[in-house]
């Protein structure tokens, strides 16, 4: 029989794989009729009455991309899209042909945002967007395509204000401690295409933007900062900001010009009549997607929620007792003062991380519904943070399996009934990419902690030097490494239990 890493790693291939762009371009989007096409889109017609353009940005566009000029074929009249910098290059370098735009293309590409930053490339590219979006009439359709990491990739200040001195600020505020919220409510205040600029300027062409979701709770104005969403932020939200941290009497002379000759209230939701925001693609999808592949391998499954975030250690800590729970269940012993005890403070923990939409009482419910014989299998999605403190090598989610198989051999050694239980933990990036490593993420088990420590590792000690990579790399050669190259797509982090009776 195929042990628990098969099995985990083949759940994690699966959801990766329907939210891949290809496959999910073609669930998505057709083109149908010759007379007068109709662009479908998730059941949604758009008639094409004149030209269809693209334009796009993200880490991931450059699959959609290419998926969708094979959709649209000679429907497409021109398009532009901005990527990361060496993007083609390293997907090339992979063998993913399919991810790449033919020789021949229509779409225009522009590589930018070295190290995720907004640079002189990815200005030139978010202002050939702005001058398509500008030019089109009512008859016209924009396809945009968006995806994570698209806010880099779309930097055009509106002037007088320079790229230079919209990102000194946004550095400032950032050394002061503003959130990320908080520092996106700036970037859009201040951008001519973020929070529904470019669906403005577009107008009155027909607008459909499919939107690769890699935030949670897929906010439409958070993902790559909304360019097609109306924002729910004014200006007066940005002086705020601005007031909070100090800023507002050391701005640039054309960051007060801007933000003094700015309307003070958001655009009206009625200003977008003209655009259809459609999520193709988000961490639900692919854990829906898991789910299915585990009970056709004979799982019991649930997901516990697509919005897992928080401190890496206090989500190991849900985990572990998530774990112990099922396994008192396994061990005949789910009812008691043991288990109530855990119920307890699995609760308490939930209610402090805050997970949004998460009715936890009613998760533990249909766990303990599942009955003791079958092996389980828990989902999640999210991400969770690290507090550096180390000079190590790793990533959020090889820390997070490591956590969680060091809280597991603990309990084991405190004598809890898991061991009658077989267990694995994985946590990978969608993305194929872990922190500064070549892994996804880690596969972990109470085993192969109390194997480390037999053979004298130190696991505290790699933890509290971020160092999770070095650990896993010193076992078999790297089997616990979920190792799965570039992925073309991204949607968070995918978290797995299984659990199986001995």
């Amino acid at each position: 029989s195929m042990s628990l890493r098969e099995h985990a790693l083949s759940l994690f291939r699966s959801a990766v794989g329907t939210v891949r762009p290809a496959p999910m371009m073609k669930r998505a989007l057709k083109l149908q009729g010759d007379g007068c096409p109709q662009l479908l889109v998730k059941g949604q017609a758009f008639p094409v009455k004149r030209d269809l353009y693209l334009v796009g940005f993200g880490k991931a566009v450059l699959g959609m991309a290419a998926a969708a000029e094979e959709i649209l074929g000679v429907h497409l009249v021109r398009g532009i899209i901005t990527v990361p910098l060496g993007i083609q290059e390293s997907l090339q370098r992979a063998g993913m042909q399919e991810m790449l735009l033919k020789p021949h293309s229509k779409i225009q590409v522009i590589e930018g945002a070295k190290n995720n930053l907004p640079d002189a490339e990815a200005l030139k590219g978010a202002v050939a967007i702005q001058q398509l979006a500008e030019g089109l009439t009512a008859d016209d359709l924009l396809l945009v395509l968006i995806s994570g990491g698209g806010s880099a990739l779309l930097p055009a200040p509106i002037p007088p204000i320079l790229l230079e001195e919209k990102e000194k600020l946004t550095k400032m505020l950032a050394s002061r401690g503003a959130a990320i919220q908080e520092l996106n409510i700036v970037r859009k205040t201040l951008s001519v295409l973020k929070g529904g600029g470019l669906a403005q300027l577009a107008y009155p062409a027909q607008v459909v933007s499919l939107i690769l979701s890699d935030v949670i709770g897929d906010p439409l104005d958070i993902i790559a900062s909304g360019p097609t969403a109306a924002s729910s932020h004014s200006v007066q939200d940005c002086l705020q900001i601005l007031a909070k941290y100090n800023l507002l009497h050391n701005l640039p002379k054309s960051v007060e010009t801007v933000l003094s000759s700015s309307p003070t209230k958001p655009t009206a939701s009625e200003d977008y009549s003209h655009v259809s925001n459609i999520i193709i693609g988000s961490n639900t999808l692919a854990l829906e997607e898991a789910k299915h592949q585990a009970e056709g391998l004979g799982y019991a499954a649930l997901v516990l929620s697509a919005a897992i975030h928080g401190e890496v250690g206090r989500v190991a800590t849900l985990y572990c007792q998530l774990i112990q729970l099922v396994c008192l269940g396994h061990a005949g012993l789910g009812e008691g003062p043991l288990c109530d005890e855990m119920r307890g403070n699995l609760l308490q923990l939930a209610a402090e991380l805050e997970i949004p939409g998460l009715d936890f009482t009613k998760f533990l419910q249909a766990l303990e519904g599942l009955g003791p014989e079958r092996p389980v299998c828990i989902l999640a999605g999210g991400e969770t943070t690290v507090q550096l403190q180390g000079t190590g090598k790793g990533g959020r989610n090889q820390e997070l399996a490591l956590r969680v198989g060091l809280g597991l051999h603990r309990a084991q050694a405190a004598s809890s009934p898991q061991g009658r239980c077989e267990i694995i933990f994985f946590s990978g990036g969608t993305d194929g990419q872990d922190g500064p490593t070549e892994a996804a993420g880690a596969f972990c088990s109470p085993g192969l902690v109390a194997e480390a420590l037999q053979e004298g590792l130190d696991v505290e000690a790699f933890l509290s030097n971020n160092d999770s990579y070095t650990f896993f790399s010193w076992f078999q050669g790297g089997h616990h490494l979920l190792v799965t190259g570039l992925t073309g797509t991204n949607v968070m982090d995918m978290h797995a239990i299984l659990i199986r009776g001995m």
